[in-house]
């Protein structure tokens, strides 16, 4: 296990505004997505909302491996499970599309996403939507300092399980704070009890990513965006949740 930084007061003050800021761009994003909007579009949106606000987009230059990803903003439609890189690609009626934002201000971060119903969908759609934000706050209710990371990974798996959907295993949350990534890695599977004690200052982002079919996923030509092996729909939810003597707050809820 890595190197764990616990969060002050002051830190979790600092990182509620990041949180807040990502919170009001989802919230616009949201209204704005209807069939015939462009991905672009939504990212153009974010970028601009975030500079006004005196913050810098998290995810515009990030670099994993020596990739770069290019955009402010990840949208992952339909099949595509995260990591959807924005293109003059028009939302059509009945897609699902997933907005993960994350942002930087005073040197802190905040990171959230949520999946978004276009116009109309299908039961199966809006039920793998509905379960997996459900699977989150499912995990978020368990937190406790002294209760253990396995009791938030296992509450996520047995609501996605449950629901009969599979959790996608090959990407993980993880910490937050200074850096957009940290210690430790916050799973959506796990065994009750077992895993790294749950201690005052501690954020995580937690983000289940739940599949209608099976859990395999693969990575794109592009090397960033994640698609579903069999090509079942995906949906993404995720808060940025700080873990306080008082139980956990979400600094990312509006």
């Amino acid at each position: 296990m890595g190197e764990l930084e616990l969060k002050s007061k002051q830190d979790v003050e600092r990182m509620r505004r990041a949180g807040q800021i990502v919170a009001e761009v989802l919230a616009r994003l949201q209204e704005v997505v209807a069939p015939g909007v462009t991905t672009m579009e939504l990212d153009r949106i974010a970028e601009e909302m975030t500079r006004k606000r005196g913050a810098v987009p998290a995810f515009k230059g990030y670099q994993v491996a020596g990739r770069v990803f290019p955009a402010s903003l990840c949208v992952s439609i339909n099949e595509e499970v995260v990591h959807g890189i924005p293109a003059n690609r028009p939302l059509r009626e009945g897609d699902i599309v997933g907005l993960d934002f994350g942002v930087v201000i005073d040197g802190y971060y905040g990171d959230a996403a949520v999946t978004v119903p276009v116009g109309r969908v299908t039961e199966k759609a809006q039920h793998l939507v509905d379960a997996t934000r459900e699977s989150l706050w499912a995990g978020i209710r368990t937190i406790k300092v002294g209760s253990r990371l396995g009791d938030l990974s296992h509450a996520i798996q047995s609501y996605a399980e449950a629901a009969g959907l599979s959790v996608v295993r090959e990407f993980v949350g993880h910490g937050i704070g200074r850096h957009l990534h940290e210690e430790p890695q916050v799973p959506n599977f796990g065994e009750p009890g077992k895993g790294r004690l749950l201690r005052e200052g501690m954020v995580l982002a937690i983000e289940p990513m739940l599949n209608l079919g099976a859990p395999g996923v693969l990575v794109k030509e592009d090397g960033w965006t994640a698609v579903t092996r069999d090509g079942s729909l995906s949906a993404h939810f995720e808060h940025s949740v700080a873990i306080t003597a008082d139980g956990p707050v979400v600094l990312t809820a509006l």
